[in-house]
């Protein structure tokens, strides 16, 4: 059944509508009439299957037919801090990682980034991130809708890490700790339950992270893990580290 996300004002008791692209959809592309039933969620604390009522130009209107439960979200806040990398690869890890799990993304520079940081063509990217986490949170019936923040700096990425419970930084250097054991020790740490933990997984850009970047990810908090034998794409180490991550905490069967 399709799902959308509607904002928090657009609901009134047991009434609702849904308006703009998701109109036009709902409209067009599903070809919905009256008595048909989706899906909607304000991203917050609310979720319903609810009857279109009314369907208006650039406006459908629907009521609330049952409340439903909030449970798709992982009991562990996984961010992925990605160093922006060419083209679209961020567009592939908001979209999957979306997917997977993860609750928020942050962009941010480093010194190897390749990437001409344009703050002018940037708000138009993030408006396209934003966009991609909201239809990929639709199709993998997520609760909410994953953050993706402004991209940030260097330095204010390690201000993020230090608030979190833990940080990880996929470091291909790394010669020891695997990230599976890294987070079995925070779990650990925090008296063997992982629910409510929030988790910042560092990813660096094309050409990896400078032996600086290293040394300061560490003293902020991080703990340096590696992936595996073999070496990455940066928009594919995210992925696969989250992966871990939410399989190491019991949300994939682990």
């Amino acid at each position: 059944m399709q799902r959308y996300f509607v904002a928090p004002e657009q609901w009134s008791g047991t009434e609702l509508f849904v308006d703009g692209d998701d109109a036009h959809h709902i409209a067009n592309v599903m070809r919905a009439k009256a008595g048909d039933k989706l899906i909607a969620s304000d991203g917050a604390s609310r979720e319903a299957l609810a009857e279109v009522t009314e369907i208006g130009k650039g406006r459908i209107g629907l009521r609330v037919v049952e409340e439903l439960p909030m449970e798709a979200e992982p009991r562990i806040a996984v961010t992925i801090a990605q160093s922006l990398p060419k083209g679209d690869k961020l567009e592939t890890v908001v979209q999957k990682g979306t997917e997977i799990g993860a609750v928020r993304f942050v962009p941010f520079l480093s010194e190897r980034t390749v990437v001409q940081y344009d703050a002018k063509k940037e708000t138009k990217r993030l408006e396209r991130w934003q966009k991609i986490a909201k239809e990929a949170a639709e199709q993998a019936h997520r609760n909410r809708v994953p953050a993706v923040d402004a991209p940030r700096s260097w330095k204010q990425l390690l201000q993020l890490v230090r608030e979190a419970d833990a940080a990880f930084f996929c470091y291909e250097k790394e010669d020891g700790t695997m990230l599976k054991d890294a987070v079995v020790r925070a779990i650990a740490a925090r008296g063997g339950g992982a629910a409510g933990m929030s988790v910042m997984l560092v990813i660096g850009p094309e050409g990896g992270f400078t032996e600086r970047e290293a040394r300061e990810a560490e003293e902020a908090g991080c703990v340096s893990v590696k992936l595996g034998r073999r070496i990455l794409r940066t928009e594919t180490a995210g992925l696969v580290g989250l992966t871990c991550l939410l399989y190491e905490t019991g949300e994939m069967g682990g």
